[in-house]
């Protein structure tokens, strides 16, 4: 992500009017395309992309082509101020302060609790989280852990020394306060550890009924590694770990992600409640294989389409690219899009949390085939999409 937000992705999009009448409404943006977070930027511009090419099919948006104007920020902090300054000055930009000094309307894809710092009031988020992110983010897994019976009594919580997992730990601690449970562990470490074991033993040695991770996907894939290797013991694991949405942990931990209970925002077994979603995703997957990026696309390019979605409806009900008047509206009105229906808070973020918790089971081998159909994931939470219940302890259930 950028250096404010989560460590996933993050993008900002502002709306210029061109010199000319008959010129392409040009979109601009700063986009991860080489370095750490290459793969999230590659698979969210192929679903820009594929918006792009679906509104010039139908004529475009207030009668103009659509151009996607965007520069590689490299995943470095560094670059940003030069290429949203071009961008601004030339077309749009990313960069949050320069973003509020000039009043520009500002989209967010997956980025934490961002505007908590800023208070934008022409800042909005496609993350699902709700108006409380931290609180959205974690507020799945707290409240299945407390649904058991009997109800846990302690938790551990764990998570890099890093932004993104700082602000689901934050999270997290808000909801141990909330339902009144016992912290016998609470620490974190350092971004660059690559052996979990000894901080996995520690965790195992306290008993904690519910693990919370709050990892980058490097530290998930060596936290589930090491897990499974020590023989943690919990009534539930899993939490906050960013990595098993993707295809790449998918297919490299495979059935090590059994039992697991972590997060998504998309997966095949609720494909019912999405019925637009398959059309764009034959799209992407097609061109993502091709491309050699994250063929199953079901985290972050279906929100960069719809994010999209959000930002055409807004400028064709508006009739043109006022920046107060778009603002106001997409504070006003719910918009229809391919993740379903959309309205945000007052502070930019969904008016309603919707990220999904799931359970992993089933899982037999490292094929990509088996995550592409239902049958590997138990959505738990919302109760409006929860496709079963959760099974415990995790340890009974690594198969």
């Amino acid at each position: 992500m950028t250096w404010f937000t989560t460590g996933l992705l993050a993008l900002s999009l502002v709306l210029v009017a061109p010199v000319f009448a008959q010129a392409p409404l040009k979109i601009g943006f700063g986009m991860s395309l080489t370095g750490p977070l290459a793969g999230n930027g590659k698979a969210a511009l192929i679903a820009m992309q594929i918006w792009a090419e679906d509104l010039n099919a139908k004529g475009g948006l207030l009668g103009r082509k659509v151009e996607l104007v965007y520069y590689d920020d490299q995943t470095n902090p560094s670059t940003v101020p030069s290429i949203y300054n071009k961008l601004l000055d030339v077309d749009k930009v990313d960069l949050l302060p320069i973003v509020m000094q000039r009043n520009m309307a500002f989209m967010g894809l997956f980025g934490l609790n961002v505007n908590s710092k800023f208070d934008y009031d022409r800042y909005f988020q496609i993350m699902p989280a709700g108006p409380e992110p931290a609180i959205g983010w974690t507020q799945g897994f707290f409240d299945i852990a407390m649904g058991l019976s009997p109800k846990p009594q302690t938790i551990a919580l764990v998570g890099a020394d890093a932004e993104y997992p700082a602000l689901a730990l934050e999270g997290a601690r808000a909801q141990v306060k909330r339902t009144g449970l016992k912290v016998v562990y609470d620490k974190t470490y350092p971004p660059n550890t690559v052996d979990f074991s000894p901080i996995v033993r520690a965790i195992a040695a306290t008993n904690a009924d519910l693990v919370f991770v709050a990892s980058y996907p490097p530290d998930s894939a060596g936290i589930v590694r090491a897990a499974n290797e020590v023989g943690l013991k919990a009534r539930m694991f899993g939490g906050g770990l960013v990595g098993p949405q993707f295809a790449a942990l998918k297919t490299q931990l495979g059935p090590l992600l059994n039992g697991i209970v972590n997060y998504e925002t998309y997966v095949p077994d609720v494909a019912a409640k999405f019925p637009f979603l398959e059309q764009f995703l034959a799209k992407y997957q097609g061109r993502a294989i091709r491309e050699g990026v994250d063929p199953l696309g079901f985290y972050l390019p279906p929100y960069a389409y719809a994010m999209m979605q959000v930002l055409e409806q807004a400028i064709k009900a508006t009739g043109g690219l006022d920046q107060a008047k778009l603002a106001d509206y997409m504070h006003a009105y719910e918009f229809d899009t391919f993740v379903g229906k959309v309205r945000f808070a007052k502070n930019g973020e969904w008016a309603q949390p919707r990220m999904l918790t799931v359970q992993y089971h089933s899982v037999a081998g490292n094929d990509l085939e088996q995550w592409m159909r239902p049958g590997h994931v138990t959505v738990l939470y919302p109760a409006s999409y929860a496709t079963g219940t959760v099974k415990v302890p995790y340890q009974d259930n690594k198969k």
